[in-house]
């Protein structure tokens, strides 16, 4: 009876284990695709704190640390989303600001001679990497809400084999081909 006890016992720690680590998944999930209006709700620049950053908007794609103790988290919106959030944090540890990092006006900074890394860190991760062999580049693209004929278009960086942006693109979103 005690080792059935046991079994039982080792059985319900195993399950308690496989829920939590599924709630998890799914929160991570849920965290990238839920809607910006609940994903940004009772957040207030000088007032929230980190921990209630991540608390309403879930575990950041990347948190960058800066040597005076602000720090920049990154939120891209589910895959091929057509936003980036950049969360800046104070040292003391409160929100300074929320930025929607991809428009046109974002995409200005980028100029030849950035590296991957300073170009990441403007932008937030890419929707598409591809690399060209032949042509020795790499092109990192985000998928944005341009506005005019085609509401949706990508913003494109090329880097040469040095790791450093050549030039820039922008290219269409092709439907139903």
């Amino acid at each position: 009876m005690r080792s059935a006890l046991a079994l039982y016992g080792c059985d319900a720690v195993r399950l308690d284990s496989m829920l939590d680590t599924l709630r998890q998944a799914f929160k991570v999930f849920f965290d990238s695709v839920k809607p910006d209006v609940l994903l940004l709700k009772g957040l207030t620049p000088g007032v929230s704190t980190l921990e209630q950053v991540r608390a309403q908007m879930g575990k950041p794609e990347t948190e960058r640390v800066f040597d005076d103790g602000s720090r920049r988290l990154e939120y891209p919106r589910g895959p091929q989303g057509l936003k980036t959030y950049m969360v800046d944090i104070a040292p003391n540890g409160r929100l300074v600001a929320i930025t929607q990092v991809l428009t046109a006006e974002h995409f200005a900074k980028v100029h030849i001679g950035m590296n991957q890394d300073e170009v990441r860190s403007l932008l937030g991760k890419p929707g598409q990497v591809a690399a060209y062999r032949l042509k020795q580049e790499t092109v990192w693209s985000w998928k944005w809400l341009e506005g005019g004929v085609t509401p949706e278009a990508y913003f494109n960086v090329h880097f040469g084999p040095d790791g450093r942006v050549s030039t820039t693109s922008r290219s269409d979103v092709m439907r139903g081909h």
